[in-house]
């Protein structure tokens, strides 16, 4: 079986017992059809269980199995794996719920006080069985764990964000039973010093059904939890390593990137010094000729050099008759032979 599937049928274990006994811890609503002798509005939802009612045995009845339902469902909810410490205390409250129910349905009165005068009067005289005793104190905690599982609960859901429904709803419910809650103490408290019922029977009945309700909203928000929270949390962390994937190769693509400004660090020093360098053969070809400078009467070196064939030093005769006057004689124009040359 897949943990998908291992998950569901948890939920739906916890779910289905709490919704089946929402139901039956409603079973008092019975009544409005069918005639119990009892007055609605100042009875003890308790009263319809009496030994001495007709139908004491069909209500005692429903109340263990509600208890053993809600009982099976809490306790179905704490053996699942996703608990939280708010969470966990609200379906222990509500198990002790479920399990006080089922013991007070085992507790009965013997009698309805508040339909039977000579009941209410023995039970003042404490000439009552015991079970009326300890009927008080297992109705107190079931009351107790009721409302310490919705209040419980209903933070659960709205802290984790875990049942959205219940979250919502959960408070309006909550503030409701509380109003109930003190709406029947202050009956009951009525009724024990004969100032009156003050409506026990509609305050105590308000009291329970607001608590099947809310059973019943937790039972449902418990059935349509995400189908498979697992999974959602490993899909989530599978792509972790994906991502881990591209950050180590990022890192390494800057490397390069890092090594690139690595490597204009030679430039600027070999451009700058070789280019000046270069220059230098050229800078000596003027200094060639700074030893003439210095000496002008040195003798040119290149008069000592063979004079070329090309140069002739005899005198030429350009003619000595004006072929365009006759008679007359041209001028001496013998080119004198030319000297060595001055040293600049």
């Amino acid at each position: 079986m897949t943990p998908t599937r291992t998950a569901r049928s948890r939920r739906r274990a916890a779910a289905v017992p709490l919704l089946l006994g929402s139901v039956a811890y409603t079973a008092w609503v019975l009544e409005v059809v069918v005639s119990t002798g009892l007055n609605p509005v100042q009875a003890y939802v308790s009263e319809l269980a009496a030994a001495d009612q007709p139908l004491g045995g069909v209500f005692r009845a429903t109340d263990l199995v509600a208890g053993l339902l809600v009982l099976a469902g809490a306790a179905a909810a704490l053996l699942m794996p996703e608990r939280r410490p708010w969470a966990t205390a609200g379906w222990a409250a509500l198990a002790l719920f479920g399990a006080a129910t089922a013991v007070d349905s085992r507790l009965p009165l013997s009698c309805a006080p508040t339909s039977d005068p000579e009941c209410a009067a023995r039970e003042t005289a404490g000439l009552v069985p015991a079970t009326h005793t300890a009927h008080a104190i297992s109705s107190s905690l079931a009351m107790v764990g009721a409302l310490a599982a919705l209040v419980l609960l209903t933070f659960a859901a709205r802290r984790y964000d875990r049942w959205p429904s219940l979250g919502r709803f959960g408070p309006p419910l909550v503030l409701a039973e509380l109003a109930a809650t003190l709406w029947t103490l202050a009956s009951v408290a009525a009724f024990t010093t004969g100032k009156g019922t003050w409506a026990l029977g509609v305050g105590q009945r308000l009291q329970v059904l607001l608590v099947a309700l809310y059973v019943a909203l937790l039972a449902w928000c418990v059935a349509r939890e995400p189908a498979a929270p697992r999974p959602a949390a490993s899909e989530s962390a599978a792509p972790e390593p994906v991502p881990s994937e591209p950050v180590p190769s990022e890192p390494a693509a800057p490397e390069p990137a890092a090594s690139e400004p690595a490597a204009p660090e030679p430039v600027p020093s070999e451009p700058v010094p070789s280019e000046p360098a270069a220059p230098e053969p050229a800078a000596s070809e003027p200094a060639a000729p700074e030893p003439a400078p210095p000496d002008p009467a040195a003798p040119d070196p290149r008069a000592r050099r063979p004079k070329p064939p090309a140069r002739d030093t005899r005198t030429r005769d350009t003619g000595t008759r004006n072929d365009s006057v006759p008679g007359t004689t041209a001028p001496d124009t013998t080119t004198p032979e030319p000297g060595p040359p001055e040293a600049p």
